[in-house]
């Protein structure tokens, strides 16, 4: 591959301009060597400290401008010091090749500073006044800066310089800014000498996107196409022979009768590194999308979704078919089973397995063999795309989904919209799962997702939301994903506190242990307090009870305290269940009927009642009301709102009666 400079944007990240802070002890050169590369001669005189420096943009290949900051040495002067550190893209640490004292506080003090104020940015360790070392000290950088190098790894490169005689002063800002624009720390580990992780996925990625005709190798063709994409430049036969060769030499795997494998393709890349021509290893990472990070840029990927609260996203048609064609290309026997090694095979080409950590790692149900079955699989990515869409829609990208991004998901119809239509239309329901501690929400869903009944009670409560996910069959062939999400007891308070809380919820479900009246009567305050919410932010919710641990003798008047609550909030009576028993009496199933039809089983509190009641007596008068009576009755009724709430909706009904005579006559005699 030719060492081809691309355009600025490509080359550079879409960076604008870099800021090197030039800093050391007083009398090491800062200020002359900040002179003479911007002057290309040796100043007599200088100031202490000078004025920010902007570089000739065409100063070196990358066409980004520089700006070198110089730093006071003064202790007065920390204070500003400190803030340029902060703000710098690179950091020049000067010492005095003639002055051992300077090379030593770097390590006492400079480095050790740079790390208390957490700055981050490449260090480029410089070696000034070459011209004055002593010939009685004439050692090798390496033997000087390598246990240095050992200690302090953000140190990018050392290098030695002489303002004086105009040795290497170009070079010193060349490298800061390289190290900006082309930075080692995210692809090589200087330990190790080897890629990165991330790195090899990416170079992955990019290694498959080239194999058009898949056949595990890089052509002479294909290595020609991507010669061009990147670098825009062909390259001639003899220089993919000579490519080749170099790899053959070193790593006989690296190229077989069909072309550079994907060995080959790493080990070419690792080789730049090593040879410090770190900017070709970038360049094609640009081309194909990546950021500093090596992640795709946020360009991209969509990441805003024009939706309300109480919409949701979800995978299309188009993309559902595509992971079911990606499972059976990793579920290599057929069996149904994605083992943990085949779905790290999946992820291979992106920056990590998303489904390793929490929510996911634990989410869906595993088959006998611990792997995912189709199911599995494809309700994980329904949870990743409904929690997190944007990280949805960039993980199918890293696996191979070359269609438009925004034609793998879809918003959903307003969960209002669903109630006054009678009917929700989703294909994945998110239910909320409220009860006290011991009440049986964690054993609820572990049963979803087919984990066994464990005995004695040990506590589940985590510092994170933990959710669980599987399909549902309905009757007559449909299959709904349902998503339980389990909301800790004492938590409940602070999330009620946020008006858009039930706004992604589908349906809530209340646990309570059945064979405990304490359970049960927080379980009902829970349920309440959830109601009265959903009717004061207009996000109510199809709620069921669910009655656990049916195993047990029940509380006396249990049967009483049930019937009463349901019947005078208007839901249906509690659903029995005994995980320990197996028996789940289709809890999951009655779930998702009752999501699908998200007008029924919705709570009313007593002052939801009081609410509506008034405003029925409100449209009521409103008939018998016309003309200007009718307008002064509705402002009347916005007054009588207010006094609902604070004297009772008994006098508010008497006032109603005594104005409505009072609007009719006036009326009748206007």
């Amino acid at each position: 591959m030719a060492n081809v400079t691309s355009s600025t944007t490509t080359t550079a990240g879409g960076v604008s301009g870099v800021r090197i802070v030039v800093a050391g002890d007083r009398g090491t050169g800062k200020s002359s060597l900040i002179v003479t590369v911007a002057a290309d001669t040796f100043p007599t005189n200088v100031s202490p400290v000078l004025p920010p420096t902007r570089l000739p943009d065409d100063s070196y290949p990358d066409r980004v401008p520089i700006t070198i900051i110089d730093t006071p040495s003064s202790e007065d002067d920390t204070g500003r010091l400190d803030e340029e550190l902060k703000r710098a893209d690179a950091i020049v640490l000067t010492y005095a090749c003639d002055d051992p004292t300077t090379l030593i506080r770097l390590s006492d003090f400079w480095l050790p500073k740079l790390r208390a104020l957490e700055v981050k940015v490449p260090v480029i360790v410089v070696g000034c006044k070459l011209d004055l070392r002593p010939e009685n000290h004439q050692v090798s950088l390496e033997q000087v800066m390598s246990p240095i190098m050992q200690n302090f790894r953000e140190i990018e490169t050392c290098i030695e310089c002489s303002a004086i005689r105009l040795i290497q002063v170009a070079e010193v800002f060349y490298y800061a800014q390289k190290a900006v624009l082309h930075p080692t720390a995210p692809l090589f580990d200087q330990e190790t000498q080897t890629l990165k992780p991330r790195c090899v996925r990416a170079l992955k990625r990019i290694f498959i996107l080239c194999d058009h005709d898949k056949d595990g190798a890089l052509s002479n063709d294909e290595l020609n196409e991507f010669q061009v994409k990147c670098f825009n430049a062909p390259l001639q036969p003899s220089e993919i022979v000579g490519v080749k060769r170099v790899v053959q030499d070193k790593l006989e795997e690296g190229v077989n009768d069909r072309g550079l494998t994907l060995t080959g393709f790493l080990f070419l890349h690792a080789l730049f590194i090593e040879k410090g021509r770190l900017e070709t290893t970038w360049t094609v990472l640009r081309k194909f999308g990546y950021n500093n990070e090596i992640k795709l840029s946020d360009e991209l990927i969509p990441s805003s979704f024009k939706r309300t609260p109480d919409q949701s996203v979800e995978l299309t048609d188009e993309a559902i078919e595509f992971l079911k064609g990606i499972y059976e290309l990793f579920d290599s026997d057929g069996d149904n089973n994605l083992r943990q090694t085949e779905v790290g095979d999946l992820f291979s080409t992106a920056p990590e397995n998303p489904w390793s950590e929490a929510p996911y790692c634990d989410a869906a149900e595993k088959t006998a063999l611990g792997g995912l079955s189709i199911d599995g699989f494809l309700s994980l990515w329904a949870l990743m795309t409904l929690l997190e869409p944007s990280r949805s829609i960039e993980n199918l990208i890293y696996i191979g989904y070359s269609a438009d991004p925004s034609s793998a998901v879809r918003v959903t119809r307003r969960r209002r919209e669903d109630r006054k239509k009678r009917r929700s239309e989703r294909n994945v329901i998110q239910c909320f799962v409220f009860g006290p501690s011991n009440s049986g929400k964690s054993t609820l869903l572990n049963s979803f997702i087919g984990r066994p009944f464990t005995d004695p009670y040990t506590s589940t409560e985590v510092n994170f939301d933990r959710y669980a996910v599987n399909v549902v069959d309905q009757p007559g062939g449909t299959k709904k994903t349902l998503v339980l999400r389990e909301i800790p007891a004492d938590k409940v308070i602070d999330m009620l506190s946020k008006k858009e809380f039930l706004a992604a919820c589908d349906m809530a479900v209340f646990v309570h242990d059945s064979s405990s009246e304490l359970s049960w009567k927080k379980a009902t305050e829970l349920l309440v307090q959830v109601a009265g919410h959903g009717e004061d932010t207009c996000y109510e919710v199809p709620s069921l009870i669910v009655a656990a641990k049916d195993d047990l003798d029940s509380f006396p008047m249990a049967i009483q305290d049930l019937t009463r609550v349901t019947q005078d909030m208007g839901i249906d009576a509690p659903i029995p269940i005994s995980t320990k028993l197996g028996d789940f009496n289709n809890v999951f199933r009655r779930v998702v009927s009752a999501a699908e039809h998200p007008h029924l089983s919705i709570p009313e509190t007593e002052a939801g009642k009081a609410r509506k009641q008034y405003h029925r007596l409100i449209n009521r008068s409103l008939m018998f009301v016309s003309g200007s009576g009718r307008l002064f009755l509705h402002c009347l009724s916005l007054i009588f709102l207010s006094i609902i709430s604070a004297v009772g909706a008994a006098v508010a009904i008497v006032g109603l009666a005594a104005y409505r005579v009072y609007a009719t006559r006036k009326s009748a005699s206007g």
